[in-house]
């Protein structure tokens, strides 16, 4: 790794039924690969009737919690394990988000958007909708939700700012449109005083693409928005995922700071290569 590890603060648990992995496993994982600080983020429940089948029930919500309670006094002193929640946007269900978040002590929550009214574009199963939006609408369509997100005042980092392009689909560059609801979006997201998170799932997705696109991070940068840093492991081979290639996008946007969280309180976190042992060598002769 070029760069001294930072927080990776989005990973999931098999209640979510579409990961592996006890928390104690991605814990050793994330030792492995040098990190020192991680954050559970498993997906939140929501009411009744909302896509169930890819989230955890609320009666699994405590048995969640004290799962990442007891691998925090487990890897007490060796990594630094965050309670994290990673919670829909989704407009009509903000009251029972919030009651839920409310309910219990985290360390953060990531607000991600999955759905496009009833359409879970993200959904390998529901791909074939692409058929039927124009692009342009549906990219408009999901960054007006995003903004929304970042101003409901629930959520501390914006999850995957542009998952809306998963499958590869994407409008015309020179689209104005979905550039200035590009541009609201992030003028939302700077407006609320949360972090945008610069995810590595892209990379593994048929994309093939960080989220967000290099032109995203670097008017973030512009704006003076906090990034956090998340690999959305599904697996405890996938913590801390490319976390070299989104720190050095980072790095080339001028961003040397990503944000760190306890209790609900952003903190900045140094964004530092790493020196070799020749450099160590030379700058100690000289």
């Amino acid at each position: 790794m070029k760069f001294q590890a930072v927080p990776d603060y989005h990973m999931h648990t098999p209640r979510c039924n579409h990961a592996i992995g006890t928390v104690t496993e991605y814990a050793e994982a994330a030792l492995l690969v040098g990190l020192e600080e991680i954050g559970m983020s498993d997906h939140s429940p929501m009411p009744e009737g909302f896509d169930k089948a890819w989230r955890m029930d609320r009666s699994e919500l405590d048995a969640y919690l004290n799962e990442v309670s007891e691998a925090q006094n487990i890897f007490a002193g060796r990594l630094d394990i965050k309670m994290g929640l990673e919670a829909d946007f989704h407009p009509g269900t903000e009251s029972y988000v919030k009651e839920m978040i409310a309910a219990h002590d985290w360390d953060y929550v990531i607000g991600s958007v999955h759905y496009i009214d009833a359409w879970g574009f993200d959904n390998p199963d529901e791909v074939k909708q692409w058929e039927v939006w124009d692009v342009e609408d549906a990219y408009c369509a999901y960054y007006e939700l995003v903004a929304a997100s970042a101003g409901s005042g629930l959520f501390d980092i914006i999850g995957h700012p542009d998952l809306i392009k998963k499958f590869g689909h994407r409008p015309p560059l020179d689209s104005q449109r979905v550039l200035d609801a590009e541009e609201r979006m992030l003028v939302a997201v700077k407006k609320a005083d949360v972090a945008l998170e610069v995810s590595s799932a892209g990379l593994r997705k048929p994309v093939c693409e960080v989220y967000p696109h290099a032109r995203i991070i670097a008017r973030a940068a512009e704006l003076e928005i906090p990034v956090s840093f998340g690999s959305d492991a599904h697996a405890p081979g996938e913590v801390g995922h490319a976390m070299d290639v989104c720190l050095g996008m980072l790095e080339m946007c001028g961003i040397h700071e990503v944000a760190a969280f306890s209790g609900r309180e952003r903190r900045m976190q140094s964004i530092k290569r790493k020196t070799s042992v020749t450099q160590k060598s030379v700058s100690a002769g000289t």
